[in-house]
């Protein structure tokens, strides 16, 4: 990929995930409901992970000071927690709308 495609990729994450982030926020403090705080966690995660691989392609930050049996402990969790704090959420929201 070119550098300008990848500027404007790496703009593009950030600046929707910014919104995303922000309207999160403030769904956050309007909700108690665990699916939906689960979703709201799970987004912030999502951007934390976006807001860090932009550090680290501009060398200002490096995933690599915390291994564990040579796996890069730090990236694995930033890159899956959004979308198993997503699975938790549409879990807690389908056994509320099970009928008993």
């Amino acid at each position: 990929m070119d550098s300008m495609a990848g500027f404007v990729l790496t703009l593009s994450r950030l600046g929707m995930g910014a919104i995303g982030t922000f309207f999160a926020i403030l769904l956050w403090s309007q909700t108690r409901d665990a699916a939906w705080v689960l979703v709201i966690i799970g987004t912030l995660v999502a951007y934390v992970e976006v807001v860090f691989s932009t550090l680290e392609s501009f060398g200002i930050v490096t995933g690599e000071f915390f291994y564990v049996s040579g796996f890069p402990v730090l990236r694995i969790v930033l890159a899956n927690l959004p979308m198993a704090l997503f699975t938790c959420g549409f879990i807690a929201m389908i056994a509320r709308r099970r009928p008993r």
